[in-house]
C-alpha cells in the first residue's frame, strides 16, 4: 500500500483556527439573534420601530412574535448542541434556519426599499452559511454517545 493510499483513508481534522472562527461565529450569531428575538417577544412593536426595527407596526403581531422565537431558539440551538454535545447535528439546523431567515429578510426589505440595512443582512448570512458548512463539512461535532 502506498502513502497516498494510507493518508487518503485518514479524516482531516480541523486545525485550533477554524475551530476558533466557527466559536466565534456561533457566539455573535447567539448574541444578536438572542437579543433581536427577544426584543420582538418583550417589546412593544411601536417601541420596537423607535429602535430600528421598521416593519415591527406593518407586519401583523402574530409573525412579529413567530420571527422573535424562531430567533430564539435559534440563538440557542447555534451554541448549545455542540458546546453539551449533545444532539450536535441541531447546530447546523439552527444554521440553516438563520440563513434561510435571512435570505427571506434581504427580499422582504428589498421590496420595502430598505436598502441601509442589508450589508448587516449579508453580513449574517455570510457567518451563518460558514457556520453551516464548517460544522457539517470542516470541524463537525461529535455527540457525546
Amino acid at each position: 500500500m502506498s502513502t497516498l493510499q494510507n493518508t487518503a483513508a485518514v479524516p482531516l481534522r480541523a486545525g485550533l483556527g477554524w475551530k476558533l472562527g466557527l466559536w466565534s461565529a456561533q457566539v455573535l450569531l447567539s448574541l444578536f439573534f438572542g437579543a433581536s428575538g427577544l426584543c420582538k417577544l418583550f417589546v412593544a412593536p411601536e417601541t420596537l420601530v423607535h429602535i430600528g426595527v421598521n416593519y415591527a407596526t406593518d407586519v401583523p403581531h402574530w409573525l412579529l412574535y413567530f420571527i422573535g422565537a424562531a430567533e430564539t431558539a435559534g440563538a440557542i440551538g447555534i451554541v448549545l448542541p455542540a458546546l453539551t454535545r449533545i444532539e450536535p447535528f441541531l447546530t447546523p439546523l439552527a444554521a440553516l434556519g438563520f440563513v434561510a431567515l435571512q435570505v427571506l429578510a434581504i427580499c422582504f426589505h428589498l421590496t420595502r426599499g430598505e436598502i441601509a440595512g442589508l450589508p448587516l443582512n449579508f453580513v449574517l448570512v455570510a457567518l451563518a452559511a460558514f457556520v453551516l458548512w464548517g460544522r457539517t463539512k470542516k470541524a463537525p461535532v461529535q455527540g457525546r454517545w
